[in-house]
């Protein structure tokens, strides 16, 4: 793994400000955060809802700013072109048109991201058969299963082959055969040469693929697991994510 952490972020605060008849109300998503992400590893954001977990994908993307703090996506500012080209995001909850297939979509977002036709071209059935989507390529998205969706969604962030991919709730809602498809893809995408950054609900599967693991508490990182300390002992992690989010 690179010196060079592919993701960084420094004392990082983000407030929402919300007004409703004149009256400002404040919730503070971050508290200054700091996180480190790096080159080469898969590394997973457990915390409760709401502390802090979208937040930091979507800062890290560009799609919300900060009040405070510093974050730079391998030494660059997020949302700037050149950071952006070395991002692939996937959300929660991805939509595509139901009427396209996926080498339709694919090509429709390649075109999105610019990418040249020769290039295109090319990608396109790399990242079918990365994503185990050659064999239905040419059905429409109407058709397909959570799990499927999912892989496409995975498609789409790696087609113009970012560095750096930020997956939010990767298995979410996805049946047991299609989160032990997605948890091997996850780690093939490493193998390519992906960092990936993921958030999810489901410690077991965090326990599966990471390499290190952040805590987040009121919008801070708390604690930084890594994985010889929850290695060969399963339920370790989840018993130490319990014992830091608890309150005491």
């Amino acid at each position: 793994m690179g010196n060079s952490p592919a993701l960084s972020f420094a004392s990082v605060v983000k407030d929402y400000r919300r007004s409703h008849l004149g009256r400002v109300t404040v919730t503070r998503g971050l508290a200054g955060l700091d996180l480190e992400v790096r080159a080469g590893e898969i590394f997973g954001l457990l915390g409760l809802n709401g502390n802090g977990k979208t937040t930091t994908m979507k800062l890290a993307l560009g799609l919300l700013r900060g009040d405070g703090g510093s974050i730079r996506v391998f030494g660059e500012a997020p949302g700037s072109l050149e950071a952006l080209s070395r991002c692939g995001y996937l959300p929660e909850l991805p939509y595509f048109y139901p009427y396209l297939t996926p080498r339709e979509t694919l090509e429709f977002y390649g075109r999105l991201s610019r990418l040249a036709p020769a290039a295109l071209a090319r990608r396109i059935p790399e990242v079918l058969r990365l994503t185990g989507l050659d064999g239905a390529a040419d059905r429409k998205a109407g058709e397909f299963s959570k799990g499927m969706l999912q892989r496409l969604g995975i498609a789409q962030a790696v087609l113009h082959e970012p560095k750096l991919l930020l997956l939010d709730e990767p298995v979410s809602g996805l049946d047991p055969l299609a989160i032990h498809d997605v948890r091997a893809l996850l780690k093939d995408l490493r193998a390519h040469g992906h960092t990936l950054l993921l958030s999810s609900h489901s410690i077991s599967d965090v326990e599966r693929v990471c390499d290190r693991v952040g805590i987040l508490v009121g919008g801070r990182m708390v604690k930084t697991v890594e994985h010889p300390e929850w290695e060969g002992a399963p339920g370790t992690l989840e018993q130490i994510f319990v014992e830091t989010v608890r309150p005491r």
